[in-house]
């Protein structure tokens, strides 16, 4: 059962609890889940992340669907908010697309880790998985719940030139931020993050990419996600 069919929330919960009180924008959109290619991902209408920052309030539009795309087999799981990764993690466990307990590679301007107000400790109804992504995490706490109930034994964080060095030889689930691509991050060469995210996709059946509107322009993360499964 799919879901992610299109929904507001209205509440200050999950990722719309950012600067709740203070804002006038009080609600944030979580997009349809569907099959496609890299041409439909496409910039929405709806506001998928508002906060303020330096007394301004910051209004980002989301993806129009979140896309769920087969590249050569592997599942590939795009989306907006980076919490949404979670749900696509224990959909594609229950698929057999990955074994528990393997490496989590984390491709990020952010190591995300940290801790959620409550733990989920049972990953069987899918529904409440659902829930439990969407009114409790947000995109800076969703890895850990991973780790705690056992769906990966570790995670390796790319988030500095050094680590875009380390060989990874095993078999992974690849989580990629495309705000690694942020101009903070431009210190680290264009194509030696591309070069490298492609050795990884080739180690991984289950690739989940965020494309974070609120750390990076969505037109431009778009062409990033292009120029990585350019042939």
């Amino acid at each position: 059962m799919n879901y992610y069919t299109g929904f507001f929330i209205d509440k200050p919960i999950g990722n719309n609890i950012f600067s709740y009180k203070e804002r006038e924008h009080k609600n944030i959109y979580v997009a349809s889940l569907i099959n496609g290619t890299l041409d439909d991902v496409k910039i929405g209408n709806h506001i998928a992340f508002c906060e303020i920052e330096f007394d301004k309030e910051i209004k980002n539009r989301g993806l129009e669907n979140f896309i769920k795309y087969d590249f050569n087999g592997k599942d590939v799981y795009i989306f907006d908010n980076h919490n949404h990764a979670f749900y696509f993690w224990i959909k594609s466990l229950k698929n057999k697309k990955f074994k528990k307990g393997i490496k989590l590679v984390h491709v990020d301007q952010h190591k995300d880790m940290r801790e959620p107000e409550e733990y989920i400790d049972n990953i069987e109804d899918m529904e409440e998985v659902f829930k439990y992504t969407n009114f409790s995490l947000n995109v800076g706490n969703f890895i850990k719940p991973a780790l705690n109930i056992g769906i990966f034994s570790e995670v390796f964080i790319m988030d500095n030139l050094n680590s875009f060095s380390e060989q990874i030889d095993e078999e992974i689930v690849l989580d990629i931020d495309l705000d690694i691509f942020s101009k903070d991050m431009e210190y680290i060469d264009y194509e030696l993050k591309i070069y490298r995210i492609k050795e990884l996709i080739n180690k991984s059946n289950v690739i989940t990419i965020a494309t974070s509107p609120f750390f990076i322009n969505q037109e431009y993360a778009i062409g990033v996600l292009k120029d990585i499964f350019k042939i």
